[in-house]
């Protein structure tokens, strides 16, 4: 039976040297347990034991005097029973005891128990490093198109409101400050960013760096403002795009720009421009082939090059330097996600890149009436008919595609197409 009570610990005192100052004193229980009391007050627990032979002293935690116990974090609740006894932090008498001689054994067994007490410690990563610890434990069962986002998306509209915050910290408020900025202006990617935030928190508890449940749904929902309700993208009515492009070719040709351009002239997806580099470009057979890396649907495809389309990708880059990403960003790099929209805000427009899918589609449908409706779904790179009737078509109608987006090339960008007269160079500029 050791010698301190619950009464004892609670009323321990420092003790007080010659000179009549507080000086740290120590309580024995027995069995090498100590109660340390430091002049200030504070009060702790120390083991020592015998390890080969030399004298140990080694720190078990805190003295708990209310009984409420701390885990890792420093947290206390009515879950300290739960925590794993070498992560305590904070130790009523009877935990002190237990902790004392669980290591009394193992050093008995021949272990160093101060290896042992620090081997189930918890390092609490902050915010940033879990994104970076779960992305690499968590891609291997994602494409790397779903992976790429993921990162990409946390780090730019995450981070800098969480990045530096341990990820125990975290709770709905730290989460709602940073879904706020693109909560109404983005409501998509902020949807995204939030389910992806919620991924990280999940992974964090289930490696033991975080004890707290996720963030409420309902107090994410309560502390943001209502979205506006969803739709479709916003799209430019595709009598208006001749116009558009007429305008933005008037203007210094920066990457943002040329890359919005070649978007509407292949009738692709924003991420998929940003991400096309020029060894995927045949400028001899007229093609742009897209790995399925970059592709929404996971499968690779192949896009025909119009005129226009050449002739905008041979003014913007002379032949020296047409290698790595086509449109890249000050950093050498592809363009940011929000490089493109920002190029249709400069321009005064509210619409979204994305859609121009939808007004090349719908001119195809009002203006091409010869062509198959199909052929604009596979140029959109959309899957067409049904399981079996993708089991028969080996085709990818790559004349009749050919056809129709040099159609839309000369519909959206006369100008470069060679039907107009009024040519308009672009010249290419840093901005």
């Amino acid at each position: 039976m050791g010698k301190l009570t619950v009464a004892k610990v609670r009323n321990a005192k420092p003790g007080f040297g010659s000179s009549g100052q507080p000086v740290k004193r120590a309580y024995q229980d027995g069995d090498g347990l100590f109660l340390l009391v430091s002049p200030g007050g504070a009060k702790s627990w120390m083991l020592r034991v015998q390890v080969d032979g030399k004298r140990r002293d080694i720190g078990l935690g805190a003295a708990d005097i209310d009984g409420l116990g701390a885990d890792a974090f420093g947290k206390h609740d009515d879950r300290h029973s739960e925590i794993p006894l070498m992560l305590c932090k904070s130790l009523t008498l009877a935990k002190a005891r237990e902790k004392a001689a669980a290591l009394r054994k193992l050093a008995k067994a021949g272990s160093d128990p101060k290896v042992e007490r620090d081997r189930q410690r918890v390092k609490v990563p902050t915010f940033a490093e879990a994104v970076t610890e779960a992305h690499r434990a968590l891609k291997s069962g994602w494409s790397d198109r779903t992976a790429q986002a993921f990162k990409a998306s946390l780090e730019e509209h995450a981070n800098p409101k969480l990045g530096a915050l341990k990820v125990n910290a975290i709770g709905s408020a730290e989460v709602i400050t940073a879904l706020a900025p693109i909560w109404t202006d983005k409501p998509v990617m902020a949807r995204k960013v939030r389910s992806r935030i919620g991924q990280v928190l999940a992974f964090a508890k289930a490696r033991g760096w975080r004890a707290d449940a996720l963030p409420d749904a309902r107090e994410l929902r309560t502390g943001l403002s209502k979205q506006a309700r969803g739709g479709n993208f916003a799209a430019m009515p595709f009598a208006e795009v001749p116009a558009f492009v007429a305008g933005e070719l008037g203007k210094s040709a920066s990457a943002s720009r040329i890359a919005v351009l070649f978007a509407i002239l292949t009738a692709a997806r924003s991420g998929e421009v940003r991400q096309a580099t020029w060894e995927q470009i045949d400028l001899e057979a007229r093609t742009w082939a897209r790995p399925a890396s970059v592709m929404k649907m996971n499968e690779a495809h192949v896009v025909t090059l119009s005129d226009a389309a050449i002739v905008l990708l041979e003014t913007y880059a002379p032949k020296d330097m047409r290698e790595g990403p086509i449109f890249a960003g000050a950093r050498g790099g592809p363009l940011s996600d929000m490089s493109l929209t920002k190029a249709m805000r400069t321009a005064g427009r509210s619409e979204t890149v994305h859609g121009f899918r939808s007004a090349f589609r719908d001119w195809a449908a009002e203006k091409m009436p010869t062509i198959p409706a199909m052929v604009a779904e596979m140029a959109l790179a959309h899957r067409v008919g049904t399981a079996t009737e993708q089991a028969y078509l080996r085709s990818d109608l790559r004349d009749m595609r050919r056809t129709l987006m040099e159609a839309w090339g000369r519909f959206a960008a006369p100008s470069l197409s060679g039907v107009s007269d009024n040519v308009t160079a672009i010249q290419k500029t840093t901005a």
